[in-house]
């Protein structure tokens, strides 16, 4: 398979954050302050001064550059149209999502998958209308990063990478895998289509910032510490993620989108300083 040019830039990202942040590192709390200690353990972020840097230039390209166009976007293009381009946009994820719910051992969760696939794009018009949602087969979305968790391996430290922003060394990881195990991906590179590629890749980009900009906002505006802010929220998303995937078709169901940025998770106990 050709190489994906996303897993390349994410492999070089990461690979540039933890060169970075190994010459960056927090200094831990002396052993004699167990309070500080088990603090310090909790947050998980031994990297947190070169992770600042790195979120601090992250937010310049956001506020200047990424911000503004979904803004554009959310201007330009009615409620409707933007519903329709995520749908479509999620609907070419489904090969994605269903390798990693096999790879969960989410049989019955992959069942659902092909059935929305099936469903979306036909009713559906090739997924740009949602048909499944109402029908009672609500979405979902799966990552490697998420089923890596799911087998039990740990998080690590907390990065954030350029361009990418919050993550972890198991997510990047992640994010690289599934940008190898896409297929359209695969078909718009070898057959020399890499402008349908970047086209797809910016939409989603767009669409996505798009999503969260209320949410976003009330994040910054509301919270003491916007880095902390976004690493908790970061840890708490992909915490729930795993969990729900792990008790789906064991114990109970997901919630309709299990990675759905979870803005009322933001507590005061959430702000960690």
């Amino acid at each position: 398979m050709a190489s994906s040019i996303l897993g390349k830039i994410a492999l070089r990202a990461g690979m540039t954050a933890v060169a970075l942040l190994l010459v960056g590192c927090a200094t831990p709390p002396p052993a004699n302050d167990p309070e500080a200690v088990a603090e310090f353990e909790q947050i998980n972020d031994p990297l947190e001064p070169t992770n600042r840097v790195i979120f601090s230039v992250n937010e310049g390209i956001d506020t200047y550059f990424l911000r503004p166009l979904a803004v554009g976007y959310r201007n330009v293009v009615p409620s409707f149209g933007r519903d329709r381009i995520t749908d479509f946009l999620d609907n070419l994820k489904t090969p994605v999502y269903l390798v990693n719910d096999l790879l969960q051992g989410n049989f019955t969760l992959a069942g659902t998958t092909l059935e929305r696939f099936a469903l979306n794009t036909s009713f559906g018009v090739f997924g740009i209308m949602d048909v499944a949602e109402p029908m009672g087969v609500p979405g979902h979305q799966s990552d490697f990063g998420e089923t890596m968790g799911v087998w039990g391996i740990g998080e690590g430290p907390y990065l954030v990478l350029p361009l990418f922003g919050p993550s972890n060394p198991r997510d990047t990881i992640g994010l690289v895998a599934d940008s190898y195990s896409d297929p359209l991906d695969y078909y718009l590179q070898t057959g020399g289509r890499h402008w349908a590629y970047w086209t797809r890749l910016g939409v989603t980009a767009i669409s996505q910032r798009e999503a969260y900009l209320d949410a976003l906002d009330d994040v910054k505006r509301t919270s003491l510490d916007y880095y902390s802010a976004m690493r908790s929220l970061y840890r708490q998303r992909r915490t729930a993620m795993i969990s729900g995937a792990s008790d789906y078709g064991r114990d109970k169901a997901p919630a309709a989108n299990m990675s759905a940025l979870p803005a009322d998770m933001l507590t005061e106990d959430s702000q960690d300083q």
